[in-house]
């Protein structure tokens, strides 16, 4: 039975209300599930609407020689065929660095980058077009491998390092030392809604730009440095995507750029949508990782230093590659202190599609190596791997006084016995240590279907890395009639975001949410927003919009306190307040009540501005790149995870048959919604470490480019048990949102207590002597690989004289 917890907010009027705290449903809900919500394929284009088809390269790497386009000018319904020689502005649309050209004219870095565009009377003709061009590229061996390319010191951007103390003789002087490696694979963000988008030309030298877009104001920015114009002549909006994860949040700007530059060339609308295929080839993915550590542990398994390196498999340029390598640095620690440690990260440049930014940012590939490392020691000492991890949470001192509450790159860890009474919570609800007796004596009776658990921690900062980043701004307008307009710089992609802001603005207001209403997102009412990510949506957004709501709220009090009852006095301002849709002043018998409609027909009488802007700044964040140290993020948000699988030894088949999670919220602004976001984020962060396998040929080529070779979580993957609660009682130490925490990326990592499951089961082939090597995505093919080298090894061991037993306890 799949069992679901669901929280209630306290009893006040936020229930009756659906303001910030009660578990009301997402605002397009309905939308949704009736197919009335409109994307960019929905939206009514223009009678003359152009079509637009890209010619992407065969080939990963190499010159191009010739690119003849004549037959493709003079092909069907062919309008306008446009190369990097047409573009009237920018030519290189990095979205941080130099390295991203919109169109390739000499060197062929990836399969699938663009060469040229063509724009015709429809989609068909288009597409038809394309395949008359006459590409010749002078084809060059490609680089597929980061390993090699961090040999050969072939980087998109410099490595960066992070110590904390003598690493060296903490890991020379330390009882214990093990070393390991892993390659953790790429995911690809299979959004429902593929990469689109619809421009208008507009009056003057201007576009308008329909966009599935998690960074509106950055896409705003290029295409203007495109076309070479101001950026006030460019409007982007925004409604909802239909999916992001990241892959829309600098990966969305070149199309648009290039229907920018066809609708300025033509005068007519062009509209660009990349069929799922061209999409996954063309696009980044997140980045795949290779990782090391050499650490040192006492008898306890409690580390005393070491090193941890990280190489991410960047693609062909920066991208956000530095950035998202320094979230993987921040998190090689997950949970646990490392002691005096040294991480270093390198961007590694590959001739594929430039990886991209992906729900986690880079967190998850870096706690994959410390939580590889926590099962590695607890095989070595023979205990639970759940009595390691908790012996190393972050802590206020070890035994010897040594501080542990502190990261390698120099942020205090908060909240510290957080983390702790969350484990202790589900290893209780769970039956964890039932469950782990139980599963260890079927295990021995068990030939072929081994049973694993695992449970793993999350601890996962929240902010920018970015310091300017963290910034938001919100336009407020209420309307005579007493209805209230919100907008703000935070986009929609299915996670509540809207619906939560909506939430915050009538707390504020006292009101039903019924009389709050979103705008989609635009350029043009909330300038130079920062994208939506990081996790960071509500807490920047949320805030914006409560300062606008919070300020017009303190200007109707004090019009209403000259305004209203001037006989006696006017009304006590310092008593006023909004709820049930009315503005309430006084208390008990001299309580005086004024009805939302009223308060805002006599302040617009009275002329008081109805509209307001908001704007909020993340505090206290700050990181020294040159020193490796400073506190990057905000507040830290936590969570854990049990996971039980079935494997079959025989073909590495397997199944997650329970999990249980119990996740930190603060005070949830929307329990539902999050709820909602923890299970999404479990399933998918399961996928990308079991099923999701990308795959490219040896002339690198792209071959798992769709649903029938790239294996997404279905609904028959979810567990039969599914036990999902959200921690009470524990409201964010940080002056968030009231006092809510982020909740987007943190529960993706949780998928790692599937994967730690999996080598739990594999190792009791073995007797829990060894911890296997399980290379991600562990596909039932590497399984069973792991599965029968294991039970070679075994065999082998069966013959020697010397026998422990190492099953856990």
């Amino acid at each position: 039975m799949r069992t679901l917890t669901r929280l209630s907010p306290s009893p006040d009027t936020t229930e009756r209300q659906g303001s910030a705290g009660a578990p009301r449903a997402h605002e397009s809900a309905i939308k949704h599930v009736t197919g009335r919500a409109a994307y960019i394929d929905d939206q009514p284009a223009p009678a003359d609407t152009l079509h637009v088809a890209l010619g992407l390269s065969p080939v990963a790497h190499g010159w191009l020689n010739r690119l003849d386009l004549e037959k493709v000018r003079s092909a069907p319904g062919v309008v306008d065929v446009i190369t990097l020689a047409d573009v009237p502005g920018h030519t290189d649309i990095g979205p941080v660095f130099p390295g991203d050209p919109i169109f390739a004219s000499d060197e062929i870095s990836y399969v699938g980058q663009c060469l040229f565009a063509v724009a015709a009377e429809s989609h068909k003709a288009a597409r038809l077009a394309v395949k008359e061009a006459v590409v010749e590229i002078d084809e060059r061996p490609a680089c597929l491998d980061p390993v090699a390319a961090t040999e050969r010191e072939e980087f998109v951007r410099p490595t960066h390092i992070q110590e904390r103390g003598d690493w060296q003789r903490a890991l020379a002087d330390a009882p214990h030392r093990l070393e390991g490696e892993q390659f953790v694979g790429g995911q690809e963000h299979f959004y429902l809604e593929g990469q689109a988008c619809l421009v208008v030309p507009s009056e003057d030298e201007g576009v308008m730009v329909y966009t599935s877009n998690q960074h509106p104001s950055e896409t705003q920015k290029l295409v203007a440095e495109v076309l070479g114009i101001p950026f006030h002549a460019v409007t982007m909006e925004m409604r909802r995507m239909g999916g992001g994860f990241g892959g829309k949040e600098t990966q969305a700007s070149p199309w648009a750029c290039i229907a920018a530059i066809i609708a300025r060339r033509t005068g007519r609308a062009a509209k660009l949508r990349l069929p799922r295929a061209e999409d996954t080839r063309a696009t980044g993915k997140r980045h795949p990782f290779h990782n090391r550590y050499r650490l040192g542990f006492d008898d306890r398994g409690v580390l005393a230093g070491g090193e941890i390196t990280v190489i991410g498999d960047c693609g062909y340029s920066p991208d956000l590659s530095d950035a998202v390598v320094d979230r993987a640095m921040f998190h090689a620690d997950n949970a646990y202190s490392l002691g005096d440690a040294r991480v270093t990260g390198h961007r590694a440049r590959t001739n594929t599609a430039s990886n991209t930014a992906f729900r986690g940012f880079g967190g998850p590939q870096g706690m994959m190596i410390i939580e590889r490392a926590m099962d590695d020691i607890a095989r070595h000492l023979g205990e639970d791997p759940l009595t390691i991890r908790k012996r190393n949470l972050y802590r206020a001192a070890d035994d010897s006084g040594a501080t542990r509450d502190v990261t390698h790159y120099g942020q205090r860890v908060e909240q510290l016995s957080l983390l702790h009474d969350i484990i202790d919570q589900l290893e209780t609800s769970s039956d964890y240590w039932q469950r782990r007796r139980e599963i260890t004596a079927f295990n021995a009776t068990s030939p072929i279907i081994k049973k694993g658990l695992a449970l793993t921690p999350v601890k996962f900062g929240i902010s920018f890395t970015v310091q300017h980043l963290n910034q938001a701004g919100a336009l407020l307008l209420v309307y005579t009639d007493g209805s209230v307009m919100i907008n703000h710089g935070g986009t929609e992609m299915g996670q509540g975001l809207h619906t939560k802001v909506c939430q915050v603005v009538a707390r504020e207001l006292g009101l039903d949410l019924e009389r709050v209403r979103i705008s989609a997102t635009r350029t043009d009412k909330v300038p130079n927003t920062s994208p939506t990510a990081a996790s960071s949506g509500a807490d920047l957004n949320g805030q914006a919009a409560r300062d606008a709501a919070s300020k017009l709220r303190e200007r109707l009090f004090d019009f209403a306190a000259e305004h209203f009852d001037r006989e006696n006095g006017g009304l006590d301002r310092e008593a006023m307040r909004l709820e049930d849709g009315h503005l309430v002043a006084g208390i008990g018998e001299s309580e005086q009540r004024i009805p939302w409609g009223e308060l805002i027909q006599a302040a617009y009488m009275g002329r008081v501005s109805l509209s307001e802007k908001g704007f909020y700044a993340t505090p206290l964040i700050h990181y020294d790149r040159a020193s490796g140290r400073g506190r990057p993020f905000y507040y830290f948000a936590h969570g854990a995870a049990v996971a039980e699988v079935e494997v079959d030894t025989l073909s590495g088949e397997y199944r997650l048959s329970r999990a249980d999670i119990l996740h930190d919220v603060g005070d949830s602004l929307n329990p539902a919604i999050d709820i909602g976001q923890v299970e999404g984020a479990f399933i998918q962060g399961m996928g990308w470490l079991t099923s999701e396998e990308l795959k490219w040929n040896d002339a690198g080529r792209l071959v798992s480019d769709g649903p029938s070779t790239y294996k997404i979580p279905a609904f028959g993957d979810l567990p039969p048990t599914f036990n999902v609660e959200l921690l009470q009682g524990h409201p964010n130490s940080q002056a968030s949102i009231y006092r809510s925490k982020a909740v987007g990326e943190p529960p993706f990592m949780l998928g790692i207590s599937v994967w730690s499951a999996l080598r739990d089961a594999l190792a009791s082939l073995v007797d829990y002597r060894e911890s296997p090597a399980l290379d991600t995505p562990a596909t039932p093919e590497r399984v069973l690989m792991v599965a029968e080298a294991l039970r070679r090894q075994h065999a082998e061991d069966a013959t020697s004289p010397r026998r422990s037993d190492h099953a856990p306890a």
